[in-house]
């Protein structure tokens, strides 16, 4: 009964959303790099803090995106909402399900589909880079590509622990993606990350 629910309020959050995404008014900077791995149709891990997946998700049909989802009930809802955009979800938490959420995802990306990676892990702190994303990098031999979001108009959810926003409709929204500069191994220290850079566009660019 409980997925039931979570599905019908899934599908009532994706019709909403995609009714409104689809006024934005979108650019996307991609650097060469970038251009070059998605033509040879590299899987590259397409990362990111939290409060941007709102905008992010309306990119899961261009970039074939996978991603690991929360078993709770407000995961079962994003859950519905990217299945319905096109994304693959392998389903987990950090405290249930978590190295199993993670076997599926690696496994999405070996047959080709990109990975949707928030850098700041399921619980925070925000804007505090985690090893996870190198961690998957270096299972997965797969570039990191950081993105930074700007819109000049969204509703923004101060009190949420990510301090998410919705983009209003028609607003311009842009997409920057930043080149890897990072050889990822086993001494990469997540400090020395290009994703430190994410944030200061953010700070930056986002307006009220």
């Amino acid at each position: 009964m409980a997925k039931i629910k979570g599905f019908l309020l899934g599908f009532l959050v994706w019709l909403i959303y995609k009714i409104i995404s689809m006024t934005w008014r979108v650019q996307i900077f991609e650097p060469a790099t970038m251009q070059k791995s998605l033509q040879q149709k590299e899987s590259l891990i397409l990362s990111h803090f939290h409060g941007d997946e709102i905008a992010l998700i309306s990119l899961v049909p261009k970039y074939k995106i996978a991603t690991m989802t929360s078993t709770s009930k407000d995961g079962e809802i994003m859950n519905t909402v990217l299945m319905l955009l096109g994304a693959k979800t392998s389903r987990g938490s950090s405290t249930r399900g978590g190295v199993s959420a993670l076997k599926g995802l690696l496994s999405l990306m070996k047959k080709g589909h990109n990975c949707s990676f928030a850098v700041d892990g399921p619980k925070g702190p925000l804007h505090k880079v985690k090893p996870g994303v190198f961690e998957t990098s270096r299972l997965t031999k797969s570039k990191i590509f950081a993105c930074g979001v700007a819109t000049d108009r969204a509703w923004h959810f101060p009190k949420s622990w990510n301090r998410t926003y919705f983009p209003k409709p028609f607003a311009r929204v842009a997409f920057y993606w930043l080149d890897p500069e990072i050889t990822v191994n086993k001494d990469t220290d997540p400090r020395d990350a290009n994703l430190a850079k994410v944030r200061k566009i953010n700070l930056l660019m986002h307006t009220d």
